[in-house]
């Protein structure tokens, strides 16, 4: 978009990354099934690279499909440029993989989402890289882990299942004055409700599966930097490790881009009203929303995020397993299953005991995970309030 067109976000997301005078008037980019792309010469073919931006080579590399749906991504988030792969674990993974090598050292937050821990306790530690898990709540203090070996810091804020926010601007200032990469899960906030790059991220990662698709059939990671060169490093690692995401995929991805704005509204609203039930009920301990204003992340959230996102976490009070069972295997709109960001409401209990190293999760009530989707939250707490009673006569 010019200089000259509307900054705000809802008007940004139905236009950028559409081109329809390109296409006949066309409003939605079309999708461009391809793997063989023919040149007319030698001398064409000979100047064919798979890094030159938006040059249409081979398939796998991409098509205006792919390159319009990373260009919308990449003014959307703010930063240079953005790479789309098949799913939110293998941006994370080849965004970690082409800054690491051998005898590297990584800082990952404790709270992250649990696949990125999975590359690095397995993946990583076989080809020699250190991974050190932190405090999310470290700040700025996160100077005095790192190392003349550290590459990179991993941030996720808020935090996989248990939602902390993080201080991304003191740790990017920190991690900035050891020549060290700050990378940021920005899954929830998906590309509108945080800017990264104004935080200090120098690579924002997202599973687009969730809001950016928005309904629950897609699989789409994005990879998204602050400068040309990390977007060519990156580049790099993505065509080596053969990832590849369909032109459909894309396709809807963008077509779910379009009402971002107004679904995240409803999910922020409808979210919010649900917590604060939540909050009121005997059953449960404390809800971990940082748009709550009790909640210990909120000031932060209140000053980097324009809002929140339909997931959130509460604590019950303890109960058995019989219960919880009576509770969740009955409800009638909440599912129970993984992912989440699309119109459907979730339910997961979850147990983070399992998953923490550099903290501690010592909490001996039940941790459950609700995605609060765009059905009308009067009937969501209806439904919650009819596996609460569930779970009472079990």
């Amino acid at each position: 978009m010019s200089s000259q067109s509307p900054k705000h976000i809802a008007t940004k997301l139905v236009h950028a990354g559409r081109r329809s005078s390109e296409y006949h008037g066309v409003v939605n980019p079309p999708v461009l099934h391809a793997s063989t792309i023919l040149f007319d010469s030698l001398a064409e073919l000979e100047k064919a690279g798979a890094s030159a931006p938006g040059k249409v080579t081979y398939g796998r590399h991409g098509t205006p499909t792919r390159f319009l749906l990373e260009e919308a991504v990449a003014e959307l988030e703010g930063g240079y440029g953005t790479l789309c792969v098949s799913s939110g674990v293998s941006a994370i993974t080849n965004a970690i993989l082409a800054f690491v090598k051998p005898g590297d050292h990584i800082l990952i937050t404790d709270s992250t989402y649990f696949p990125t821990r999975n590359l690095c306790n397995t993946f990583l530690k076989k080809f020699g890289v250190e991974t050190e898990y932190y405090d999310p709540a470290i700040g700025g203090d996160i100077a005095g882990l790192i190392r003349d070996n550290t590459t990179l810091v991993w941030c996720e804020s808020p935090g996989s299942l248990t939602f902390e926010m993080q201080d991304i601007p003191a740790i990017a200032k920190a991690a900035h004055a050891r020549n060290v990469k700050v990378m940021l899960d920005n899954t929830w906030a998906s590309p509108i409700l945080c800017r990264p790059f104004e935080l200090g991220a120098d690579v924002s990662v997202q599973a687009g599966t969730k809001y950016i698709v928005g309904h629950s059939d897609v699989m789409l990671g994005t990879i998204t930097t602050a400068t040309e060169e990390d977007l060519l490093t990156i580049k790099k690692q993505v065509l080596i490790s053969g990832d590849a995401v369909g032109p459909d995929d894309c396709y809807l991805a963008q077509r779910g881009l379009r009402t971002l704005a107004v679904r995240l509204k409803q999910h922020h609203e409808s979210g919010l009203k649900v917590a604060n039930w939540l909050q009121a009920r005997p059953e449960v301990k404390r809800v971990l929303h940082p748009g709550l204003p009790d909640d210990p992340g909120h000031a932060i959230w209140k000053r980097d995020f324009s809002g929140a996102c339909g997931l959130f976490s509460f604590v019950m009070q303890p109960v058995e397993k019989t219960q919880l069972a009576n509770m969740v295997d009955h409800m009638e709109l909440f599912g129970m299953g993984f992912s989440w960001g699309g119109f459907e409401s979730l339910i997961l209990p979850s147990d983070p005991t399992k998953i923490r190293t550099a903290t501690k999760w010592d909490d001996d009530g039940q941790l459950v995970r609700l995605h609060i989707g765009l059905e009308d939250p009067d009937d969501l707490i209806a439904d919650l309030e009819a596996g609460f009673e569930r779970l009472k006569t079990a």
